[in-house]
C-alpha cells in the first residue's frame, strides 16, 4: 500500500474491520471451510438488517450516503466500541472543502512555558506525529523526542526506539491507532500521504497495523520503558489537545508518586540537569531552531 486512499475511506473501514470478526465473535455456526478471513458481506448484511446489495455499494464506495441507524447496526455487528464507531460516523459524514492552512511551526508561548516548568518529560507534536516542541527530560528519556523527529518514523524505523521500549509492537500499535482516529477523513494533507507511503514501504509491521484500521483514543496509557541509564521504567503517558488550528498534543510521562519508577525518573532528571550537560540542552527546543531558557 503507497498511500492513503481517500476516496473510499469508508468501505477500506468496512472491509477492514469485517476481515477482524470471526463468525464465532457473534454466534454464527461454523461449516466446511471458508474461504474469506472474518465474516462474509452477506453475514455483515444480513445481521444488521439490510440487503447484500446494499452493504456491497457500501463496500465498494457506490453508496456512500448510509443513515445513522444503518451506521450503528454496523458498528454493532462489526463490535465497534465507542471511539471505533464515532471514527466511523465521520468517515460517512460529508467533508466540506478547506483551504490548507500555512503549517505553523512553533508551539503556544503557554505551552511553551509549561514545557519548561513541568520537570517531567514533555513534547508536543502536530497532527503528522512531527516532534516541534521537547524539553530537554523528553529526550534524555527517549532520543527521539527530538525536534524534526516523527513520532511513527521513530517507531517503525529506528531499532534505537524499538529496544527502549519494553513493548514495541503493542506500543507502535497504540500510537498508530490514535494518529488515525486523529486523520479522521482528513487525508489530503501530501506530508501524511508521503509519510505514510514512506512507512508502507519500508515496514512490514506498519503495513499490517495500518491495515488493520484500528482507532483509539489520545488519552492516558501505560509505557514500559528499559533505559540505558536508570534501568526498568513504567510511566504513564498522558495526551492533551493544544488549543489552537492545528491539530498539536502535549504528551507528558510520569509515574505515581512515591514509586520506585518516580525515583528512577527523578534520577535520570538529576543526570539531565548535571553541570557539563550539552550546551543544547538548557530550556526548550522549539521547531523554529530557537530555545527558550529556564
Amino acid at each position: 500500500m503507497n498511500g492513503m486512499p481517500e476516496e473510499n475511506l469508508l468501505g477500506d473501514y468496512l472491509r477492514a474491520r469485517r476481515e477482524l470478526v470471526t463468525p464465532g465473535d457473534i454466534g454464527l455456526p461454523t461449516h466446511g471451510t471458508r474461504r474469506v478471513p472474518g465474516l462474509r458481506r452477506e453475514e455483515v448484511a444480513m445481521l444488521a438488517g439490510i440487503s447484500s446489495d446494499y452493504y456491497l455499494r457500501l463496500e465498494q464506495g457506490r453508496d456512500r450516503n448510509p443513515s445513522v441507524q444503518v451506521l450503528d447496526a454496523l458498528a454493532r455487528v462489526l463490535r465497534l466500541d465507542d471511539t471505533a464507531t464515532g471514527y466511523l460516523h465521520r468517515l460517512a459524514a460529508p467533508r466540506p472543502r478547506t483551504h490548507r492552512r500555512p503549517r505553523r511551526q512553533a508551539v503556544p508561548p503557554a505551552t511553551a512555558q509549561l514545557l519548561d516548568a513541568i520537570g517531567l518529560p514533555a513534547f508536543v507534536t502536530d497532527r503528522s506525529l512531527d516532534v516541534i516542541a521537547a524539553n530537554p527530560l523528553a529526550t534524555a528519556l527517549a532520543p527521539g523526542l527530538r525536534v524534526g523527529e516523527n513520532r511513527l518514523r521513530s517507531f517503525f524505523l529506528d531499532p534505537a526506539e524499538q529496544a527502549l521500549h519494553a513493548d514495541w509492537s503493542h506500543t507502535a500499535a497504540r500510537c498508530v491507532a490514535a494518529f488515525r482516529r486523529r486523520l479522521g477523513a482528513d487525508v489530503d494533507d501530501p506530508r501524511i500521504v508521503r509519510l505514510v507511503g514512506e512507512l508502507s514501504l519500508a515496514s512490514e509491521e506498519f503495513r499490517r497495523v495500518w491495515a488493520r484500521h484500528d482507532v483509539r483514543t489520545t488519552g492516558d496509557g501505560p509505557i514500559a520503558m528499559d533505559h540505558p541509564q536508570v534501568g526498568r521504567l513504567h510511566l504513564t503517558m498522558s495526551k492533551l489537545d493544544v488549543d489552537g488550528p492545528d491539530g498539536m498534543t502535549l504528551a507528558v510521562y510520569h509515574a505515581a508518586p512515591g514509586s520506585e519508577d518516580a525515583e528512577r525518573l527523578a534520577l535520570l532528571a538529576s543526570l539531565t540537569t548535571a553541570p557539563g550537560r550539552p550546551a543544547d540542552a538548557p530550556g526548550v527546543r522549539e521547531a523554529d531552531g530557537s530555545s527558550r531558557t529556564n
